[in-house]
């Protein structure tokens, strides 16, 4: 059916609340978090379906995607009354994801203005197959690769450590434990390691684990100082993407490589399990890098990042010849600014 439309923020349309609009009558939970997983058989070859790999890797891993598209749809209605900025934090952050995804993929809000509500809940089901399906993908792969990346060089890992096997990663290996060892307790501590192994300390989603940081050194003082440059990390990322880094990217395979160093049998990011605790896990991180008031910092860290994989491209790293072209033009910029500047000045 084609609805009547409004004009919506950021230049996008949303069907109005007429009776003949398909807008969904009611907004559902969070969709920020993992829904129930759906049985119903879907087609693998729609381009929805590819789209959601590459936005489930890149840009929101944890996305309840019908509940995503529901909620926004009828978000967009409520903001024609009600700034963004007068809705709670969480609905901020869930429509930004919302309007990213809408941005990404030209013709879905038309798709969805125009279709049933059951048609939007299964635009939501196919883009939640392919991120779902990435997930999956990557964690098998990456549970097998992380042993190689993680074993002493030219050492054998001992005891053994079996690259299908869920029993002996995680907190039950001396390896795998000294790895996940939150940063900032002692590793070297019998204590801490007995803790750790017994379950008797819980280590929740936000304590990070000492692989973040690298050389597995962290700075108390100064807890951005290697973290989220790890050697380990940087193949993980190279093992899984080729494209430009995000930081959504970054919080994703961080999540992927702890899941792989406890070796979860599912795909699912879970929230219900306390010793690995996966959604916290990459909620918190999202939190950090997203946060405005360390945009220096995540700046500079996205900067390493692109050195480390495109270190080819790197411009930081190709310096300027001095009779070239672009040096001139440069050189032209800086002095037009100066005599502006002193223009501007005896004014």
């Amino acid at each position: 059916m084609v609805a009547a439309v409004l004009a919506a923020p950021h230049g996008h349309l949303l069907p109005s609340s007429s009776a003949n609009s398909s807008v969904p009558s009611k907004r559902g939970s969070s969709a920020l978090q993992m829904g129930p997983r759906k049985k119903r058989k879907l087609s693998s070859s729609d381009p929805l379906v590819s789209h959601g790999r590459h936005f489930g890797q890149t840009v929101f891993a944890l996305c309840n995607y019908p509940s995503l598209l529901t909620n926004g749809i009828l978000r967009l209605e409520q903001l024609e009354d009600t700034p963004l900025e007068d809705i709670s934090a969480e609905e901020q952050r869930e429509h930004r994801v919302f309007e990213q995804l809408l941005d990404s993929y030209p013709g879905l809000l038309e798709r969805l203005k125009d279709g049933s509500e059951e048609e939007i809940l299964h635009v939501g089901e196919l883009i939640g197959k392919g991120a779902g399906g990435a997930r999956g993908n990557d964690t098998k792969t990456l549970k097998s690769a992380v042993l190689d990346w993680i074993s002493p060089k030219g050492e054998a890992i001992q005891p053994p450590l079996h690259r299908n096997s869920k029993i002996d990663r995680g907190f039950n290996h001396e390896l795998t434990r000294s790895l996940l060892c939150p940063a900032g307790l002692d590793w070297n501590d019998t204590r801490t390691k007995e803790s750790l192994r017994s379950s008797e300390m819980l280590v929740c989603g936000d304590q990070w684990p000492i692989f973040l940081y690298a050389n597995h050194i962290y700075d108390p003082e100064d807890p951005w100082c290697g973290l989220l440059r790890s050697r380990l990390l940087i193949y993980a990322y190279k093992h899984v993407f080729t494209s430009p880094i995000t930081i959504a990217s970054l919080a994703y395979i961080a999540t992927q490589v702890h899941r792989a160093i406890m070796l979860l049998s599912s795909s699912v990011f879970s929230r219900t399990n306390t010793s690995t605790d996966s959604e916290t896990f990459y909620h918190s991180l999202l939190d950090l890098l997203e946060d405005p008031e360390e945009c220096r910092e995540v700046d500079e860290l996205l900067i390493w990042w692109n050195r480390q994989v495109f270190p080819a491209s790197s411009a930081a790293k190709r310096p300027i010849s001095a009779n070239s072209t672009l040096s001139k033009i440069r050189q032209r910029r800086i002095a037009l600014k100066q005599a502006t500047n002193v223009h501007v000045g005896s004014s």
